[in-house]
């Protein structure tokens, strides 16, 4: 499995899922062409994408799907609430295929579990994508609200996982939002702090955890140097040695491969528990 998050924050998102033939797009929050440069900039062609999985329908995660989906055929797997919510991004020419939070389905190699989030969306889920033929996973979970029992146990057991650490709680006070975007924000149903997505990846540290990106940071209210610096030190403390990376939104991760990430590890990361 290879993974790349294409880019992450409040002017979209996308993640590259690849696993033997199998690609896959989790989200398209970029224009059409931006997705096509940045799959490109990693020597991936749109055509080779064999599907979009869209957890909400927030633009961040949607802007170029029906574009993309036009342009080269890939099927768009989306809940059918979502589908009703970004009505207006299809023109009726896309192949749209439905899909329940709790009920996995299949892509190539790739088995998609969708679980139900707390966020301010339609219908919104985050997703764990296993790969059939290693048992690798990746987990990937933004604009989470709150970490739920069921995301705990859903996210459990991760080779990779991609978390949202939207903003800095001093910064957000500060920031240029009005008070109720502020609160929404900072609610059960708005974003993860940095000091929240610390405690939450400390909750899913675990022997086979190679690698946490830390994602859907708020230009206006977070530093990547912050996310990085607080997470880094709890996940440090809790005995973590894998890798920790800020994904960018203008541009995308290193294609990060799991097997790589697995063997850099060494015997005293898979020994930690």
């Amino acid at each position: 499995m290879k993974v790349s998050v294409l880019g992450s924050g409040s002017r979209g998102n996308s993640v590259l899922v690849m696993a033997g033939t199998t690609r896959v797009l989790v989200d398209a929050g970029f224009s059409a062409r931006s997705l096509e440069d940045r799959l490109g900039s990693l020597g991936v062609l749109p055509e080779e994408i064999q599907a979009i999985v869209v957890t909400h329908d927030h633009g961040d995660h949607t802007r170029g799907v029906g574009v993309f989906a036009r342009r080269h055929g890939t099927p768009v797997f989306l809940t059918d609430p979502t589908r009703e919510a970004c009505g207006s991004l299809f023109r009726g020419k896309e192949r749209l295929e439905s899909y329940r939070a709790g009920f996995p389905f299949s892509v190539g190699s790739l088995t998609v579990h969708p679980f139900l989030t707390a966020h301010d969306a339609r219908d919104p889920v985050a997703v764990s994508l296993t790969d059939s033929e290693s048992g690798f996973k990746l987990g990937i979970a933004t604009d989470l609200g709150r970490p739920t029992s069921q995301v705990r146990h859903a996210l459990s057991d991760c080779d990779i996982l991609i978390l949202e650490a939207n903003h800095d709680p001093g910064l957000l006070h500060q920031g240029p939002y009005p008070a109720s975007v502020r609160s929404r924000i900072a609610s059960s149903h708005g974003h993860l702090s940095n000091e929240a997505a610390a405690q939450f990846a400390v909750e899913l540290l675990h022997p086979r955890l190679a690698a946490v990106v830390l994602a859907h940071l708020s230009a206006e209210c977070n530093r990547p140097t912050l996310a990085e610096a607080v997470v880094g030190e709890a996940l440090k403390g809790a005995g973590y040695r894998g890798v920790l990376e800020v994904a960018e939104q203008d541009a995308p991760t290193r294609l990060m491969d799991v097997d790589r990430l697995r063997k850099r590890m060494g015997p005293d990361q898979l020994a930690l528990m």
